[in-house]
């Protein structure tokens, strides 16, 4: 009872204890304690005797548990009057069980008295003479082999009390060891919600330190927002402008190579024109002479003067135009650096973060300066909570509890020793009675000698037969002292296991209780009177029981919202609005954000106006391409030099090979330089080529894109500040809505976790009462109380059986 007004008191002062508030808005998790008792209980493999003994039991006391006679008992002030009949009904087959005890224990020493008189007056057998009988031997076996049968089954019940008392010898230290446990485990639940509470509440700082670090990051988390959302339409335009200033740059440097290498061809090819016209004047005077007059060398003159109209240049390259005025017009348009330009309309859209965080910094210290006055609030708010008041008074109850527990235990230690005696006492005394049987069984059966007459019979036997009526004459005397205390253990112990034991596990015991009206005539719901002061609310015994079974938290189990407003306490949601007033404060502007200025679109449109898309680059390329001669005067050279081959020695030979050597060499420092820059004005059209190619459609695109995006910036801006800075709020806040969110979480479902409530109300009654007492208890008056009864056909048999072993002293003579 102490135990269970322990666990009482402490669901009421829960109701103390629980009025708490917040948390954060990231993921944590509520420190826990670890606990010593374990909330299952196995009695071991003496399980399987107690499950029989409640077979028994249940054949004994079939009915149901007597649920509307209890309630009646209890209504009418335990008057044992008012429900009589029922008690009597439901009774019965102990009643019967009892009334067949009590004759036992009444008629078994009246028969003894008797039984001992006839035997004194030789009457009853008393006489020791034996008449001989045809079917004496089946007879004395039958008889032994039922005595043995019987001792077998006295001895399985001795063996059951046994059980039951070795089941209890220790269990006030056990029952000790788990009260101290269960009490540890209370004292760790109650210690346990103060630290949980300044758990909450310390989550609040770290939301709030979250909070912070996003404001004071408003440049990078609100800016950088806005400035993701513009990147999209304003990056590639810059992109392309930026790739159009660099155009013009390669146009530039391409127009000036090209201009400079159509020079240096114009120049090379005239400078080739005058050295092949000299290589060929020189050559024409040589073939003038008189030893092309000879008729073998006559036809090689004719030849090789045939074949001097191919030196001469290519006149096209001396055609090819000047690039002055497109080049000009290049550098009218790099006046301007348009790639600076671009540069500042990057430069514009990433200084939008630094304005932001600029224009947010006095909002940002009057959130941060608000967010430290909820945090204020909230510690002010736990000061409130009765807590410690309540701990200390628990705690000084929990130590009364202890005290009176211990000296409670250490009567019943005494108690239990003098039951423990008895029991065993009462074991051992059976142990005799068997003893003394199975000492005749065996005397007799070993000792006996069928040639011998009854008087002459051994003295094995004779021992034997002693032994017998020794056991029977300890039947009288023992037997009924040992029903005395089977019927005295039967009563409790069977109506304990009914009305306790099995009702309390399968919860009838708390329908019972949670029955409206019937604890205080004056609440329906006798729990949620005693915790929440409102009886009408729906609180029961077994809603508590099986909601702490399941560890869930007190505060839930106790229904402690109808008592404690957890968000009216704090009021954190005011707080919250008002940081959502200040965060819609946030008035940010960014005006003046201009991608590329007046002078930079002039430079594109200038750029596309150039001339450059203009220029015939086809024809300038197919110039270009034409060889600096007519003939290739390395192969010309070479060809000169076989046809000198076949003249004759001389000076005309000679002045041919001069000639071809003269021709190779202008061909070395003239044609091929001329042919290098030829390659270079190729690579250079190309590069206009494709910087010209559909010059206006592309700077009219970009211009236009232009404009659109900074139309966009200018006038839709404002919308995307509104979204961000609404998005930035939303975050804001989410951190203080989650962190709500996870304290009512924490509070109604894990806080203060009541499963040491379960577990000591699973200790008083499944362990420490039925485990402990109500098992062990009726598994001895079972096995004691059906040695005792078997005892009977025993002692009877015993006396039958020992008149066949024991030596008589007279016998029947017949003369043949």
């Amino acid at each position: 009872m102490a135990l269970l007004f322990g666990v009482l008191l402490l669901l009421g002062l829960c109701g103390n204890i629980i009025s708490e508030n917040t948390s954060e808005a990231l993921d944590y998790e509520l420190p826990t304690s670890k606990y010593e008792t374990e909330d299952t209980y196995s009695p071991g493999p003496i399980s399987v005797l107690f499950q029989m003994v409640r077979i028994f039991i249940y054949i004994v006391q079939p009915g149901e548990f007597p649920e509307d006679s209890i309630r009646k008992f209890i209504r009418n002030k335990f008057e044992v009057s008012a429900v009589y009949d029922e008690i009597a009904h439901y009774e019965i087959g102990v009643i019967l069980c009892v009334i067949l005890g009590v004759l036992f224990i009444i008629l078994l020493p009246v028969v003894g008295c008797i039984f001992a008189i006839c035997r004194c007056c030789n009457k009853c057998g008393g006489k020791m003479h034996q008449r001989p009988k045809e079917n004496a031997p089946f007879q004395r076996r039958c008889l032994a082999i039922s005595l043995l049968v019987i001792c077998v089954l006295v001895s399985i019940g001795i063996i059951y009390g046994f059980a039951a008392n070795h089941h209890v010898r220790h269990r006030i230290r056990k029952s000790q060891k788990l009260i101290d446990s269960n009490l540890k485990d209370l004292r760790t639940l109650v210690n346990e919600a103060p630290q949980q509470i300044d758990y909450i509440v310390d989550q609040f700082n770290t939301t709030k330190e979250k909070a912070f670090l996003d404001l004071d990051n408003i440049h990078s988390l609100l800016g950088g927002g806005i400035l993701e959302r513009l990147k999209p339409k304003v990056i590639p335009v810059l992109d392309e402008i930026q790739v159009m200033a660099k155009a013009i740059k390669e146009t530039k440097v391409a127009l000036e190579n090209m201009n400079q290498n159509f020079k240096s061809l114009r120049d090379g090819s005239q400078q080739l024109s005058n050295s092949l016209s000299a290589v060929k004047q020189n050559m024409q005077n040589s073939l003038q002479g008189p030893e092309c007059l000879l008729p073998q060398v006559s036809d090689i003159c004719k030849n090789i003067e045939s074949s001097l109209s191919q030196l001469e240049g290519n006149p096209e390259l001396s055609k090819l135009p000047s690039m002055d005025t497109e080049l000009q017009n290049i550098n009218n348009v790099l006046r301007n650096d348009l790639d600076a330009m671009v540069q500042k309309g990057y430069q514009s859209l990433n200084d939008i973060p630094k304005r932001v965080q600029v224009q947010t910094t006095n909002i940002v210290a009057e959130i941060k300066k608000l967010l430290n006055t909820v945090g204020s609030n909230v510690k002010d708010a736990t000061k409130d909570i009765p807590i410690q008041k309540s701990l200390s008074e628990f705690n000084s109850h929990m130590d009364e509890i202890e005290k009176e527990i211990k000296q409670n235990l250490h009567r019943a230690e005494e108690v239990d020793s003098y039951w423990w005696l008895c029991s065993l006492i009462s074991c051992f005394l059976l142990l005799l009675i068997v003893i003394f049987f199975y000492l005749g069984l065996l005397c007799g059966v070993y000792g006996y000698d069928k040639h011998a007459t009854p008087t002459t019979r051994g003295f094995v036997s004779n021992t034997g037969g002693i032994f017998l009526m020794v056991g029977v004459g300890f039947c009288f005397l023992f037997c009924w002292i040992v029903m005395i205390l089977v019927v005295l253990s039967f009563v409790p112990g069977v109506n304990m296991e009914k009305l306790i034991c099995e009702p309390y596990a399968n919860g009838k015991i708390f329908q019972i209780l949670d029955t409206p009206y019937l604890l205080n005539k004056e609440w329906k719901y006798y729990i949620s009177g005693m915790v929440l002061k409102k009886p009408d609310i729906e609180l029961t015994f077994e809603q508590i029981y099986s909601n702490c079974k399941n560890n869930r938290g007190i505060y839930s189990t106790l229904q402690l919202e109808n008592r404690f407003n957890i968000s009216e306490s704090l009021n954190i949601h005011k707080h919250t609005d008002n940081i959502n007033n200040q965060l819609e404060r946030l008035d940010i502007k960014l005006g003046g954000i201009v991608l590329l200025n007046e002078e930079g679109k002039n430079n594109l449109k200038e750029f596309s106006n150039s001339g450059i898309d203009n220029i015939d680059y086809d024809t300038l390329l197919a110039q270009s391409k034409t060889s600096p001669g007519k003939v290739n005067l390395l192969s010309f050279s070479y060809d000169l030099d076989t046809k000198a081959d076949r003249l004759p020695p001389g000076q005309l030979k000679q002045s041919m090979k001069s000639e071809a050597q003269t021709i190779r060499k202008i061909h070395q420092d003239q044609v091929l330089p001329m042919e290098k820059t030829q390659d270079d004005v190729q690579k250079n059209i190309k590069i206009l080529q494709h910087t010209s190619g559909g010059l206006k459609e592309k700077v009219t695109k970009i211009l236009q894109s232009l404009d659109s995006v900074q139309i966009f910036i200018t006038n839709d801006i404002s919308s995307v500040i509104v979204e961000e800075t609404k998005k930035f709020a939303k975050k804001i806040l989410r951190y203080f809505e989650h962190y709500l969110e996870w304290v009512e979480l924490a509070v109604t479902e894990k806080m203060v976790p009541c499963k040491p409530v379960a577990t000591a109300m699973d200790s008083a009654f499944k362990v420490i009462l039925c485990g402990f007492i109500v098992d062990p208890l009726n598994l001895f008056w079972f096995g004691i109380g059906k040695a005792t009864f078997l005892l009977l056909p025993a002692l009877i048999i015993a006396v039958k059986l020992a008149k066949h072993y024991r030596r008589m002293e007279s016998e029947d003579v017949y003369e043949e």
